[in-house]
């Protein structure tokens, strides 16, 4: 019913940025909060940062004044402006949205497919 793609992954060395992209579709009403997880190695799925549809945002410590989340509703899309990374960002990054379908009006959780981001030099 609805796909979520993220897009922007890869290798940077330490200091560097990375920008994720995930978008939304298919049968769509609107969509509440949107987010970012991320998995390492070894350890459980933790939040990195959420949005609400009216643009509250809410970050993981961890990432406080290095990471950048935003969204644009107009495309069903978010965004995670990742700066200054550290080899302990290393993780498979997940987006996340609470969406109301078209139609039936449920309210649904998605996951996207995951991408990685490798922070290493």
């Amino acid at each position: 019913q609805v796909q979520l793609v993220e897009s922007g992954g890869g290798l940077v060395q330490p200091g560097g940025s990375l920008r994720l992209s995930c978008a939304a579709s298919g049968r769509i009403f609107s969509i509440g909060v949107m987010g970012w997880y991320r998995q390492a190695p070894g350890k459980e799925r933790e939040l990195v940062a959420d949005i609400t549809r009216g643009g509250s945002t809410n970050y993981a410590d961890s990432v406080k004044g290095r990471f950048t989340i935003s969204r644009d509703n107009a495309k069903n899309t978010v965004y995670l402006q990742m700066n200054s990374l550290k080899p302990e960002d290393t993780a498979v990054y997940f987006c996340y949205a609470r969406v109301v379908l078209s139609a039936s009006l449920n309210v649904n959780d998605y996951w996207g497919q995951g991408t990685q981001a490798t922070v290493s030099s």
